[in-house]
């Protein structure tokens, strides 16, 4: 019994992680991509494929936390995917920053920040709503 209401305590976390997550990746992401010059300028040597995954990615962070929140199996298989997603970009930013390309050492941060994030909410929902077939 106290094992469900841990379970169910950990899910909503989780859920409530990833949309705020989502809210504030938009947000961010948004004021880079669309926002007033002073705003495009503060955002320095942004990696533009990097940029537009994370404003993108925002959308689905939502979907997967409401989908979690509603004990939905399909939401645990999307956190997983996502959290694989911005894997492998965070590879890709490697590999362009190997390469010489600018970026901002706050890009690395923030990868690193969102893929922690997303390998514990998907841990948590696998945990919570295992993935069916």
């Amino acid at each position: 019994m106290v094992e469900h209401s841990t379970r169910s305590w950990a899910s909503k976390l989780a859920a409530g992680v990833a949309v705020v997550f989502g809210v504030l990746t938009i947000l961010s992401g948004g004021q880079a991509l669309f926002g007033s010059a002073a705003m495009r300028d503060a955002a320095g040597d942004a990696v533009p494929f990097v940029l537009w995954f994370n404003f993108l990615s925002g959308f689905f962070y939502i979907l997967a936390g409401i989908g979690i929140a509603m004990g939905r199996r399909w939401a645990a298989r999307m956190a997983v995917y996502i959290a694989f997603a911005i894997a492998a970009v965070f590879a890709l930013l490697g590999l362009h920053i190997w390469q010489g390309g600018a970026f901002e050492m706050r890009t690395v941060g923030a990868m690193t920040l969102r893929l922690i994030v997303w390998i514990i909410v998907a841990t948590v929902a696998v945990r919570n709503f295992p993935m069916a077939r």
